[in-house]
Order: structure tokens, then sequence, then C-alpha cells
């Protein structure tokens, strides 16, 4: 009788170890599982965040370009403003080389953030947190200004404004609208988003 017992009670101890055993099996697997899950949630929290710095950057470079539009053509309104590169009328624009200046060629070309010879967009601080506490870039964005030269018609020269047209049907031949090549370079909340856009514009120049 003392045996039948003996050999119960080692049973027992036998199932209880081999639960013990599966359930620290299903505790590794859970915890697997877990980091598993938190890892990708992290993974995809960094690629949002990358996502929403490169369009900072991106909205940032857009935000100059618009002005430095928005800048050309109220002077070109006025003929007492008009730009007249390289006269002191308007500041930071260059004359059109085929060969540019260090200063233009590292703006336009450059990886990293510079800013010689540009122009702060506005006198907004766009690097300090904004009214809705919703975004901070890391710089303000500049832009730059290249004067192509005059509009030409089609064919007439190495550039010209597309879609202008006299009233003669040959082509806009007016010397006095010049086409300005601007370049905005924008970052986001950091440095590791930048971005560098072009545009051209058409304006009165004298």
């Amino acid at each position: 009788m003392t045996t039948h017992v003996f050999s119960r009670s080692f049973a027992a101890r036998q199932q209880r170890g081999v639960v013990l055993v599966v359930a620290l099996l299903f505790l590794v697997l859970i915890t697997i599982v877990a980091i598993t899950a938190s890892a990708t949630s992290l993974l995809q929290q960094k690629l949002v965040g990358g996502q929403r710095n490169a369009q900072l950057a991106e909205w940032s470079a857009e935000t100059a370009l618009r002005g430095a539009e928005w800048r050309l053509w109220r002077a070109s309104s006025n003929i007492t403003t008009r730009m007249q590169c390289g006269s002191g009328t308007l500041s930071n624009c260059y004359v059109y080389a085929p060969d540019p200046t260090a200063a233009v060629a590292k703006f336009r070309t450059a990886t990293g953030w510079v800013t010689d010879g540009a122009t702060a967009f506005d006198d907004v601080d766009y690097t300090a947190v904004s009214a809705d506490n919703t975004f901070k870039l890391a710089h303000n964005p500049y832009y730059l200004i290249e004067d192509l030269g005059p509009e030409l018609p089609p064919g007439a020269g190495v550039q010209h404004e597309s879609g202008a047209t006299g009233s003669t049907g040959t082509g806009y031949t007016s010397t006095n609208r010049h086409v300005y090549r601007i370049t905005a370079r924008g970052a986001g909340n950091n440095e590791n988003a930048i971005r560098v856009l072009e545009t051209t514009f058409a304006a009165k120049a004298d």
C-alpha cells in the first residue's frame, strides 16, 4: 500500500513538472511575439516620422519658391522696382552663366545644408515651435534667383518661357521680360531631410 501511494505521488510530481515546462515554453513564445510586435511598431513609427520629416522639407522649399515668385511678380508690376540682377535692385540675384559661380553651384547641388549667397524667405522664424505646436523646422527656407536673360521665341535662344506668343503669331519678342530661375532649399525638423526645388518665372526686368 505504501509503495502504491509513493508511485502516485511521484507521477503527480512528474505531471506538474511537464506543465511547468509547457508553461515556460508558452511564456517564451509570447515574449518573442511581443518583442517582434514592439520592434515592428517602432519601425513603423520611424518610417512615419521620416516621411513627415521629408514632407516638411518639401513644404519648406515649396514655400520659399512661391515666395520668390511673388516677390518677382510684385516687383515686375512697378517700373521703379523691376528686377535688375547685378544692379542692387535685387539682392542675391545672379546673371546666368554656363559656368556658374561657386555660390550658385553649391546652393543648387550640395547635399548638406548651405545658405551662402542665398536669401532667407520671409521674416517668419520657422525654427520656433509653430503656434499650433504641430511642427518646428531645423532651418528657415532659403532661395536663390538667377536671371536667365530676356524671354525669346522658340528656337531663338538657349532658354525661353514656353507658351508666350505675340499678336503676330511669330513668337514673343519682347526683351523687357526676363526669365528667372529660382532655386529653393528647405529642411525638415532635422537635417536628415533636405529638399532642393527649382522653377522658372518670367517677369519684366526693365
